[in-house]
């Protein structure tokens, strides 16, 4: 098909529809890209796995869309978590506490974590990202499968969906699934893929698994040069559902956004910073260059921002948090 015939195809599909221009280039790019692959032999799996990518990614896009407005946390952890064991009833009062305040909570719609949290936010709190498994049952009984669910065939656009759209993440403990999730967060914040969030690692009082697993980390990541020293800014470790509530709050008190690029970053605050917080500010964070200015939404706080620190980052949306 000559680009003429796919700007008339085009055209017709998107007629009398109310998407906007840069909806269009990027439906005429998928298009383009799809007849492309008529040119070249290709395997037959790997095409029906591109379709079936495609699609799940683009109904978790409207899944989500009703509550993009809404905050939403997204919740990790084990599948054999018992409902009798004292991390499922944390699990259940984290989204009971943050449902009240008015945030949804995601989850992988499966037993153990993932029904807790759904238990306690409740059916028209909770958003659930399936996984089709042949080893493991469905969908928990406290999601609203008709209206706020999607059962993927992949593990990655599973992850997409249940991450693009949170403003905050929380993991329990569990296995290599939670683990990678949990890695597949903080490799986007540290490769500068996701926007600032708070991550938040709960555990039991007494227990030891986010412990060990933060001693790991200091002792063969941190040490090892592996990751820049202070880069663990970028996760919080609590035991209690007050300290997990307050470091996601918290981070929300003053920051609204930020925005990343040409050697800068420009963070959006509810609150200005009087001559004193500012010159912390900048004493604190030497030799960075910070400016004050008013944006679409408020008050801007620009400096120059190599795009490499995450922890530097979050250090400063940490610092202007401080101002409210």
């Amino acid at each position: 098909m000559t680009p003429d015939a796919i700007e008339r195809f085009v055209a017709e599909a998107t007629v009398g529809t109310v998407v906007s221009p840069e909806h269009v280039v990027a439906i005429r790019a998928l298009v383009s890209r799809a007849l492309s692959l008529a040119q070249y032999e290709s395997d037959v799996g790997d095409l029906r796995s591109a379709v079936t990518a495609l699609e799940e990614l683009l109904e978790g896009s409207r899944l989500f869309e009703p509550y993009r407005d809404i905050p939403k946390a997204t919740v990790f952890g084990s599948a054999r978590t018992r409902p009798d064991s004292e991390l499922y009833r944390m699990a259940s009062a984290l989204s009971a506490e943050l449902a009240r305040r008015g945030w949804l909570t995601v989850t992988g719609a499966g037993p153990g974590i993932m029904e807790a949290s759904s238990k306690g936010a409740g059916r028209d709190k909770t958003i659930g990202v399936n996984i089709e498994l042949p080893f493991e049952h469905g969908t928990n009984e406290f999601i609203d499968v008709e209206h706020r669910h999607i059962a993927t065939s992949y593990f990655f656009t599973r992850k997409v969906i249940m991450t693009r759209s949170s403003q905050a993440f929380v993991a329990f403990p569990g296995g290599v699934g939670t683990m990678d999730e949990l890695f597949e967060i903080l490799t986007l914040l540290h490769t500068g893929k996701s926007d600032p969030v708070p991550v938040v690692l709960v555990d039991r009082p007494g227990g030891t698994f986010w412990s060990g697993w933060h001693d790991f980390m200091a002792r063969e990541v941190l040490d090892g040069g592996y990751l820049s020293q202070g880069d663990d800014v970028s996760y919080f470790l609590c035991d209690s559902i007050e300290a997990a509530v307050r470091e996601i709050t918290t981070f929300y008190s003053n920051y609204r956004g930020c925005v990343t690029g040409q050697g800068e970053a420009l963070v959006e605050v509810r609150v200005a910073p009087s001559p004193a917080q500012f010159a912390r500010l900048t004493t604190r964070f030497a030799p960075l260059d910070f400016t004050v200015g008013e944006g679409a939404l408020g008050t801007t706080v620009r400096f120059d921002f190599n795009g490499r620190s995450y922890a530097t980052l979050r250090r400063v949306i940490n610092e202007v948090n401080a101002w409210g």
